[in-house]
């Protein structure tokens, strides 16, 4: 009898079975009269802990803190330890899916933006509808304001679509000065190189099987697959599209990013906006939008349009 929960129960057992007083059963076995009669003075919490729940089922990826964020903008202050072992109490914790060892690579320091549309990050993420169908899905990610620019998911994604795409992107934001990928044949292509050339976009590639410099979006890559690929059945492209979309604008506007102060993207590119100083200084030779993007086409052709003549 370790606890005072098992040395509780235990008094109880010697008063109700032997019909022996509360003072003789604790001198019985040894136990002080205050801890036996101590009644917690704790509040229940039961409002926050329904809440807390209902949080977690509906975020079933997110752990304790960005839980705290979320229940903060409801107005809900708490300390974060007490927060915390609410959120064990409720056995809540989120288990993590551990993957094969690898040795660990030598990291290649990437130099960060210094403000929004300086450099995009883009890269493909593959999954399969309930049928056994293959899907590839583009994302493109602002390395400054962890933005999602473009989700774009269909059967086959070759490099005229790419380019249309970014066309979309480049239309509401206008022209970043740099883009990172890998060394895909859609972003290596003779047709990309060439739309690059047009543009004097500077386009830079990693090492071949160094996915570690291009740290970003392999990090919004994790997430999307931790926090939606893995947790949505797909049944059709068209589901597919609007569920991406959905999701586009729920990690922009709602999801709390750890990197940015617990901002959103959105919140974090109007704070850099409203500051005029910085604004300036961050303000690009093609343009300083830090808008959100607009949703794409959910049913759009998969046709490949015909590219603009070069120059």
């Amino acid at each position: 009898m370790v606890t005072p929960a098992a040395r509780r129960e235990a008094v109880a057992h010697l008063c109700e079975v032997h019909g022996v007083s509360q003072r003789r059963a604790c001198r019985a076995i040894g136990v002080d009269r205050a801890s036996i009669r101590y009644r917690r003075r704790r509040p229940d919490d039961g409002a926050v802990r329904s809440r807390l729940r209902e949080l977690a089922v509906e975020r079933r990826r997110f752990g304790w803190r960005r839980l705290k964020v979320l229940l903060s903008r409801e107005g809900v202050r708490m300390n974060h330890k007490k927060l915390r072992r609410l959120y064990g109490e409720e056995r809540l914790q989120v288990r993590r899916r551990i993957g094969r060892k690898r040795a660990a690579p030598i990291r290649v320091p990437l130099v960060p933006a210094q403000g929004p549309n300086q450099r995009w990050s883009m890269d493909f993420v593959h999954d399969t509808l309930v049928d056994g169908r293959k899907i590839r899905i583009l994302s493109v990610v602002d390395d400054f304001t962890r933005e999602s620019l473009c989700l774009v998911a269909d059967t086959s994604l070759p490099a005229a679509r790419v380019i249309r795409e970014l066309k979309a992107v480049i239309a509401v934001r206008g022209l970043p000065r740099q883009c990172v990928s890998d060394n895909g044949p859609e972003f290596t292509g003779l047709a990309m190189l060439r739309w690059a050339q047009d543009l004097h976009l500077d386009w830079r590639y990693i090492d071949p099987g160094k996915p570690q410099q291009n740290a970003f979006i392999e990090s919004f890559n994790g997430r999307l697959r931790d926090e939606f690929l893995n947790e949505t059945l797909f049944t059709s492209l068209r589901q597919t599209r609007v569920e991406l979309a959905r999701w586009q604008r729920d990690y922009n506007t709602e999801r709390p990013h750890s990197a940015l102060g617990d901002l959103t993207p959105i919140e974090y590119a109007a704070r850099i906006a409203s500051v005029p100083q910085q604004a300036g200084a961050l303000r690009s030779t093609e343009g300083f939008a830090p808008r959100p993007v607009a949703t794409p086409d959910l049913i759009g052709p998969n046709g490949e349009r015909p590219l603009l003549a070069a120059g």
